[in-house]
C-alpha cells in the first residue's frame, strides 16, 4: 500500500470502485461540504474534491477535502497547475498529507480566461505530466522537486490523473496517457463516455501499450437533467463526445432526469464489460443527489 486510502485498497483488490464528485461553495460556509457529504458517503468509495473548477473561485480543495474526512467520506483532493507553482505545490501536498488527505489527482487545470477572474494570470510553472512526476517522487525518493531529502515524514499518497479518450488528436489519447503512467500515477478518471464504442477503442489501445497492467482506469459517466445539458455538452464542451441518439432520447423524454439516470446506468453496464476498466466515476455536478439512486440501479451498493 503506497497511501493506506480506501480506494487505493478498492482499486489495487480488483474490487470495482465508485467514485463521486464534490464541488465546492463559492462562499465559506462549510455546512454546504457537510450536506453534500452526507448525501454521497456510504455511496462511493471516494469523492473528488475539485479545485477551483473552470477557474471559477471557490473554497480550497483541501478545506473541503478535510471537511469531509470529518464526516467519514474519503477525498481525492484535486490539484491544478494553474493557480500554484512548485513551490506552492509541494507545500500543499505536504499540507495535505498531514491533515490525511491520501488521495491527490493531478490536473494542468482549465485556462482562467474561461473562468469569473479571466485577467488573472495563469501561473502554469508545471504541467500535469511534471506534477505527477513531482508528486511520486515526494512520495518514493522521499525528495523535494529540486532533490533536496524530505528528512522528515513524506506524503503518502496515491497518485491520479485525467483522461479524455476523445480529444482530438484521438490516435494519441492513450499515448498521452501512458506518459502519465510513466511520471508515476496509480489511477486514472477519465471523461464523461456516452460514445461507448470510441472509449472500447480508447481501451484497447490502452491494453496494447500496457497501461491497463500500471495503472487503475476508472470510465467517467454522468446523468443528464435535461435534452439542453445534452445539447450543451454535445457541441459547447470542447473533448466531448455525445451521440446524436442521445440528445434525441433526452428530447422526447417524459422525465428527463429518470432517463438521464438510466443512460447513466447503461453507460456503467457497457463499460463494466470492456477490458482493463477498474470502476467508474461518477460526475454529477450540484446533483450528488442522483449518486446514491445512480450506484442502486446499476447494483454497485457498496458492500456488495
Amino acid at each position: 500500500m503506497k497511501s493506506g486510502s480506501h480506494l487505493e485498497e478498492v482499486l489495487e483488490s480488483g474490487a470495482f470502485a465508485v467514485t463521486g464528485e464534490l464541488g465546492p461553495p463559492k462562499g465559506a460556509d462549510p455546512q454546504v461540504i457537510i450536506d453534500k457529504a452526507g448525501i454521497l458517503k456510504g455511496h462511493v468509495d471516494a469523492v473528488n474534491i475539485t479545485d477551483n473548477q473552470t477557474a471559477i473561485v471557490r473554497m480550497s480543495s483541501m478545506a473541503a477535502a478535510r471537511l469531509c474526512i470529518e464526516q467519514g467520506l474519503e477525498p481525492v483532493m484535486q490539484m491544478t497547475c494553474r493557480d500554484r507553482n512548485r513551490l506552492a505545490m509541494q507545500a500543499d501536498i505536504l499540507g495535505a498529507a498531514a491533515l490525511g488527505i491520501r488521495n491527490l489527482l493531478c490536473l494542468t487545470g482549465d485556462h482562467q480566461c474561461f473562468g469569473n477572474h479571466p485577467e488573472a494570470l495563469g501561473v502554469f510553472d508545471l504541467d500535469s505530466v511534471t506534477l505527477i512526476a513531482m508528486a511520486k517522487e515526494m512520495r518514493d525518493a522521499p525528495a523535494f522537486q529540486n532533490g533536496e531529502e524530505i528528512k522528515q515524514t513524506a506524503p503518502a499518497l496515491y497518485i491520479g490523473a485525467a483522461a479524455n479518450p476523445y480529444a482530438d488528436p484521438f490516435p494519441y489519447r492513450a499515448l498521452r496517457l501512458a506518459k502519465k503512467v510513466e511520471a508515476g500515477i496509480d489511477f486514472v478518471q477519465t471523461q464523461i463516455v456516452f460514445n461507448v464504442e470510441k472509449f472500447t477503442e480508447f481501451m484497447r489501445q490502452c491494453r496494447e501499450l500496457g497501461v491497463t497492467e500500471r495503472c487503475r482506469i476508472m470510465a467517467g459517466v454522468a446523468p443528464l437533467r435535461s435534452a439542453g445539458m445534452a445539447k450543451y455538452m454535445k457541441n459547447r464542451v470542447a473533448g466531448m463526445d455525445v451521440p446524436d441518439a442521445v440528445v434525441e432520447r433526452m428530447s422526447a423524454a417524459g422525465d428527463p432526469e429518470d432517463t438521464g439516470i438510466d443512460i447513466c446506468v447503461e453507460v456503467i453496464n457497457q463499460v463494466k464489460e470492456v477490458e482493463g476498466v477498474a470502476g467508474v466515476h461518477i460526475m454529477a455536478v450540484e446533483w450528488e443527489a442522483a449518486v446514491p439512486e445512480i450506484v442502486k440501479r446499476a447494483g454497485l451498493e457498496r458492500g456488495q
